[in-house]
């Protein structure tokens, strides 16, 4: 429970700000400009801060020591900084889980006990068993700069392959330990990037670069994307090379393998040419010649090979869907005309598919929130998995003998909670919820609205304020908004929300175009000579705001991330 004063720390902390008693003076230090001109398709764009791309430089390493004396030097005057840092550490600090998932007798599953840097692996022996930890990644090092990557057990459970990357680098090297025993092997392999980890037998495929020079290790062009298979017990090698690509160095390649391990599943991607698809190569266990095509050529559209049944791939794919479809393809006739549907297109978006327990399991998007099917392997509906309400759900995957699965569902003013999934009774049931102090969701509201852009389009928005407010133009708000790179904003939850939440701000999230949330055409419709719908969209959302007296102009603030920092 907050006391008194914090809550009037934390108001302040969202007004005083703006306070001219309050408002400090800023001194911004001097940038140079340089004479930089490049010319493009016959126009020419300055660019007078481009010395300051060479991060190793002293002038640019001088120039960030300057703005962050600024910077810190206002963030340290906050008077009520103590009290909010509290707050949200407070809030923050509660006990987070990952769903579940099984290998053979042991399930495995994530915990952060709170402030934790990085969640703990643990493993444990059904699903009553006690929790042991597998692999603690806040141990990597003493300063916490290195972070776990990414893992796989191998499929007979006895192998843990792990990734570590150090200082925010691209770069992974990866290691190997034995479960039983907790025992770190010999293997590691250096110089691995944009990879998975897929276990064939007792190696993995993984993909990397060839070594950089030690000068530009972190910035040097990627080029010559590679894959190699490693075997346990043996030192990386040159000849533990399976599949390059000399003719296409910008392309990457990356390869899973199907829960039998009969097949290795090989996507090549070619964004530097500006393909958004990827083409789909396979290599059979049971065929000792090598790599075959499924989709020979990198095109605009994607393909995700789910799993195989029987000798044919059950394939996730916009080919020919704008808003998804499964398919499944004979690898003997991989043409499109011998593909047989599997699930066809429908109005909302396929967020994903997954294979457990003889069953599809699949996600679609309807107005931003998810809703969630099974269905047999020949595509026949057999229910809809009932959500806990309007949110976010993922996860639904496991093994083909699996008799439950695990989901996770989140919104705005719902942490993120586990449900099991009885796959022969079709019921849910929750296995693990968060408990946040101090939190009651029934305090607050979210709803979605719908308002139109400059053009007439029709955005969705989701509002998230506490009960009881007046909506008379005078609260405080928070509008936020994405708009790109096919990616939908749906509902999500943030512990440190909260602090704004309880303090009466509006929470708005707008689902402007340039994302996924309707299909293809959604994203389309936010980029390259359409971007200014983007824009148009996300001014609309403020406009509405301010019309429906949730807020006003002074006191509506707008936030983005990457590229909704535009």
């Amino acid at each position: 429970m907050k006391t008194a004063s914090t809550s009037f720390a934390l108001a302040l902390a969202l007004s005083a700000a703006c306070s001219p008693a309050t408002a400090q003076k800023l001194s911004y230090p001097q940038t140079k400009k340089v004479d930089q001109v490049d010319t493009f398709f016959g126009v020419k764009v300055e660019d007078p801060y481009r010395w300051l791309e060479n991060e190793s430089a002293d002038e640019t390493a001088k120039w960030v020591d300057a703005e962050n004396k600024v910077t810190f030097g206002y963030l340290e005057k906050i008077p009520y900084r103590d009290a909010l840092k509290a707050r949200l550490s407070k809030l923050q600090n509660y006990a987070r889980f990952g769903a579940p998932f099984r290998k053979r007798e042991n399930y495995v599953f994530s915990k952060n006990e709170g402030l934790q840097n990085q969640s703990v692996i643990y493993i444990q022996k059904g699903l009553n068993g006690t929790p042991d930890v597998l692999l603690d990644p806040n141990k990597f090092s003493a300063d916490g700069t290195s972070r776990l990557a990414n893992y796989a057990l191998s499929k007979d459970g006895r192998y843990l392959a792990y990734g570590i990357s150090t200082g925010g680098s691209d770069w992974t090297e990866f290691h190997v330990m034995e479960v039983a025993t907790r025992k770190p092997l010999p293997d590691v392999i250096r110089w691995a990037k944009v990879t998975g980890i897929a276990w064939r037998g007792d190696g993995f495929y993984y993909s990397g670069y060839d070594a950089p020079d030690s000068a530009t290790a972190l910035t040097s062009k990627n080029e010559g994307h590679k894959v190699y298979y490693h075997k346990v017990g043996t030192p990386q090698s040159p000849t533990d090379l399976v599949y390059e690509d000399k003719g296409n160095p910008q392309r990457f390649h990356t390869v899973a393998t199907t829960e039998d391990e009969r097949y290795a599943i090989l996507g090549i991607s070619d964004r530097g040419k500006g393909k958004k698809g990827n083409a789909v190569f396979y290599a059979d266990a049971k065929d000792t010649k090598g790599w075959k095509p499924l989709i020979p050529e990198v095109g605009d559209d994607d393909f995700s090979v789910v799993d195989n049944v029987g000798d044919s791939f059950l394939v996730h794919t916009n080919h020919g869907a704008p808003n998804g479809r499964v398919v499944l393809i004979d690898p003997a006739r991989p043409a499109e005309q011998y593909w047989k549907t599997i699930l066809p297109e429908r109005p909302e978006p396929l967020q994903s598919v997954s294979t457990a327990g003889g069953k599809i399991f699949a996600t679609y998007l309807k107005d931003v929130t998810t809703r969630a099917y099974a269905y047999d392997m020949s595509g026949r509906l057999q229910n809809e998995i009932v959500l806990p309400g309007l949110g976010s759900a993922g996860g639904f995957g496991g093994n083909n003998d699996d008799k439950q699965i695990f989901y996770t569902f989140s919104s705005f003013t719902f942490p993120p909670s586990i449900y099991k999934y009885d796959i022969a009774t079709r019921k849910s049931s929750l296995f693990r919820a968060p408990e946040i102090s101090g939190f009651n969701p029934a305090d607050y509201v979210t709803k979605q609205v719908f308002y139109k852009s400059k053009d007439g389009t029709r955005i969705p928005m989701f509002l998230t304020y506490r009960k009881g407010i007046k909506l008379d133009g005078t609260n405080p708000s928070l509008l936020y908004g994405y708009g790109g790179f096919n990616i939908s904003t749906t509902p999500s939850f943030s512990a440190l929300r909260l602090a704004l939440l309880e303090q009466g701000i509006i929470y708005a999230s707008a689902n402007i175009r340039g994302g996924s949330e309707y299909g293809e055409k959604w994203h389309e419709a936010g980029m390259k000579l359409e971007k200014q719908n983007v824009f148009d969209d996300f001014i609309a959302a403020g406009e509405y705001l301010v019309a429906n007296r949730y807020t006003s102009p002074g006191k509506l603030a707008i936030h983005g991330v990457s590229n909704g920092g535009l």
